[in-house]
């Protein structure tokens, strides 16, 4: 359409022109969950480590230029591959930027708490309007002294760390960036770190821990850490099912949709939208032992997510709400208010993304009641700076309606996904551009 990738990927707002079939095989970036802590592990361990496959979007980026921020040395070594030389040992040499990723700033404070010395850490506007209480109050149990805004309960934080002792940790709701945190500081603790779950979340950091030699042990819902030291090793990093989920829900709304991604994590609680996909009847099917996703076009059906099913679908939540926009039925999500605090408060953004499209929906508290069976018509699509609200958009401009949709705040997308508007117009018929 002789554009280029990077004017798509730069635009602050995009035109999708659909409706098409989805076909083809997506390339998906290096899971973002696992690129953060892989660079994180990687900076604390003794000697070298390479990394191949992280992932390039800005999220992930910040991290890396907050790692080298305390003189660890993050090369490019040819191929994909990032070298990693640690270990970390001293306060960085200016303010850690984390931008819009909660993630990379959560699981660096616990790096920080554990460190001899002070950091500040801060992020866009969007980020210094997350939650940063969760973390604080564990890390001030353990010993350091954590500032910020509001008492600790927003960014900018400032964090004087060492001499941590181990704590048994108890968290209000079920969250892997709290574990991650309190299990990081805990690496420099005295006595055994120990994060009690009251559901288990995703696994990304015992997994890379044992990885790097780290004591772990994993109960159920109970994750322990000994203090210790991290030996250097390479890390694959697998492909990101939560980004795969975008083109499983394109292939669903699509006619003659037929989507195929390769080589995806699959590990613990990831892969949950899959089952919720075929719980509403989805032809779906995803290989653990190849992390191959298959999804072809499928009529839907509604269904009722809970606070059980939640932590496993948190970030796929409004493509999926997406799909429940065309189902059959009333679908109803509950036990989601989690989502309230991420970069945008995506229960409200996802409702007023599918009232837009003239999806009949309504907001709970913890949630969303959504009318299935709409015949979805063009509109223009505030992100609120959200990067899966505009995926999530887009996918539906490109599927699922007849006409131009306008997505404004597309810039977003950067942060995770750079080439997704190139890989939509690969795989569908859409037509894409910047828009105004």
């Amino acid at each position: 359409m002789g554009i280029s990738v990077s004017v798509l990927d730069g635009a602050s707002c995009l035109r999708v022109q659909g409706a098409g079939p989805a076909r083809g095989e997506p390339k998906v970036p290096g899971d973002k969950s696992i690129g953060h802590r892989a660079l994180l592990t990687a900076a604390l361990a003794e000697g070298a480590s390479t990394l191949r496959g992280l992932p390039l979007g800005q999220d992930v980026m910040h991290t890396r230029r907050a790692v080298e921020r305390f003189g660890v040395p993050v090369t490019d070594a040819g191929d994909g591959r990032v070298r990693v030389e640690g270990p970390l040992r001293h306060e960085p040499d200016d303010i850690l930027d984390h931008g819009n990723a909660g993630t990379g700033i959560r699981l660096m404070a616990g790096v920080c708490a554990g460190i001899d010395g002070l950091s500040v850490l801060t992020g866009d506007e969007f980020l210094r309007r997350r939650p940063m209480d969760r973390i604080a109050v564990p890390l001030r149990e353990m010993g350091a002294q954590v500032w910020g805004r509001e008492g600790g309960r927003l960014a900018p934080l400032a964090i004087r760390g060492g001499r941590l002792q181990g704590i048994t940790h108890v968290p209000e709701q079920a969250s892997a960036q709290v574990k991650s945190a309190v299990l990081l500081a805990g690496l420099s603790a005295q006595g055994t770190t120990t994060v009690v779950e009251a559901r288990p979340t995703r696994r990304h950091t015992e997994e890379l821990l044992a990885a790097f030699g780290a004591q772990v042990r994993v109960d159920g819902v109970r994750v322990s850490v000994e203090p210790g030291k991290l030996t250097g090793t390479d890390v694959v990093v697998p492909g990101d099912p939560s980004q795969a989920a975008f083109w499983a829900v394109a292939a669903l709304l699509a006619d003659r949709g037929e989507v195929v991604v390769e080589n995806l994590y699959t590990g613990f609680g990831r892969s949950d939208f899959v089952g919720v996909l075929q719980r509403m009847g989805a032809d779906a099917d995803f290989d653990l032992a190849t992390g191959r996703l298959s999804v072809r076009s499928s009529p839907l059906k509604a269904v009722d997510l809970s606070g059980e099913d939640v932590p496993g679908i948190v970030d796929e939540i409004p493509v999926l709400a997406l799909a429940a926009a065309v189902a059959e039925g009333t679908t109803v999500i509950s036990g989601a208010a989690e989502l309230r605090a991420k970069e945008s408060d995506r229960i409200a953004s996802t409702a007023r993304m599918l009232h837009a499209f003239g999806v009949p929906v309504s907001e709970t508290p913890d949630g969303l009641v959504i009318e299935g069976g709409a015949r979805l018509h063009p509109a223009r699509i505030d992100s609120h700076g959200d990067h899966r609200i505009a995926m999530t958009a887009a996918v539906a401009g490109a599927c699922a309606v007849e006409g131009t949709t306008v997505i404004d705040g597309w810039d977003s997308v950067a942060t995770s996904y750079p080439g997704f508007a190139a890989e939509l117009v690969r795989l569908t018929d859409a037509v894409v551009e910047p828009g105004a």
